[in-house]
């Protein structure tokens, strides 16, 4: 009897024993994996918006005294902050398309804070609306052929990020001088310029601040455009977090052939210049056809990787 139950106990001691190391075996595992998935970087810490700053656009100060102003960017602010994978998205085509872009403003001598107005077209993306705009600047076809881009079944300029951001140019400064801002000039680029223009007489309007318009999109589109630069002018102040490598490669960083006559096939032009049909499609957007048929012999420069 007694032999019986120094068994019984020694068994139960082996038991707890083995259980234990069992359970420390486990949580040792768990503590290595939790350690393994843990991020590289604190998540995002998901916070209100301090507005006592200066904010402007084009050089003209948003009024943050006026309360409605302040709620209505403090509104775009936080859809912009909280809006991670556009926003990365942003940040890393900008690394690719805005040293295309900005030497292209200063040229035409309009502020470089209009390279965010493309951000908020097109999130820097050759995007297509549903009414029928295209490319970065999302032109539609009637204000294209007012601005000279080409548009035809083999080729569309509004996909021509160098053409597109000077026929932008021209639109903007024939608006600002018409309007008398800035920002004004780029409401009526979402908004329509003869609607701006006919309520800003309807309502003695004196800036955009004043108006009081049906389009719940104009009505926000300036806002949104300071916050796109608020956000992408100080991405570590919002806890973004993206290494150098990670940015898209610059598109200046390219080659350019002039052609002035036909083609008759792209994908054969693109293997005689080094490169395939795919490359050839993303540096040249603009070239919607496999072919090019160019009677007037008109020569257009094609970018191509180094």
């Amino acid at each position: 009897m007694n032999l019986t139950k120094n068994v019984r106990m020694l068994l139960v001691a082996n038991l707890c024993m083995m259980g234990g190391l069992a359970l420390l075996f486990v949580s040792s595992f768990k503590g290595d994996d939790d350690k393994s998935s843990r991020p590289a970087h604190p998540p995002q810490t998901v916070r209100s918006i301090n507005l006592d700053k200066d904010f402007s656009f084009c050089g003209e100060k948003f009024p943050m005294d006026n309360w409605d102003v302040r709620q209505r960017l403090d509104a775009e602010l936080l859809r912009n902050v909280y809006f991670h994978s556009q926003t990365i998205l942003a940040i890393k085509r900008a690394n690719a398309l805005f040293p295309v872009i900005e030497p292209i403003l200063k040229e035409e001598g309009v502020p470089n804070d209009l390279k965010y107005l493309a951000v908020a077209e097109s999130a820097l993306s050759n995007a297509v609306s549903p009414a029928g705009a295209r490319g970065v600047w999302q032109f539609m076809k009637s204000a294209a052929d007012g601005y000279g881009l080409e548009v035809n079944s083999e080729v569309d300029e509004r996909y021509h990020l160098e053409k597109a951001t000077r026929a932008a140019c021209k639109y903007l400064k024939r608006e600002k001088e018409r309007l008398g801002s800035w920002v004004l000039a780029a409401a009526a680029y979402n908004g329509g310029p003869g609607r701006i223009a006919e309520e800003m007489e309807k309502q003695r309007a004196k800036s955009f601040f004043d108006l009081n318009l049906a389009a719940d999109e104009t009505m926000r589109y300036p806002f949104r455009i300071v916050a796109i630069k608020e956000v992408m002018s100080n991405p570590a102040q919002y806890e973004y977090v993206i290494e150098d490598d990670h940015l898209y490669p610059p598109l200046s960083e390219s080659r350019i052939v002039e052609v002035s006559g036909a083609v008759a096939n792209w994908g054969d032009f693109a293997r005689q210049n080094g490169t395939n049909y795919r490359m050839l499609k993303l540096y040249n957007p603009w070239l919607v056809d496999s072919k090019l048929t160019n009677k007037t012999g008109k020569a257009y420069k094609i970018r191509l990787p180094k």
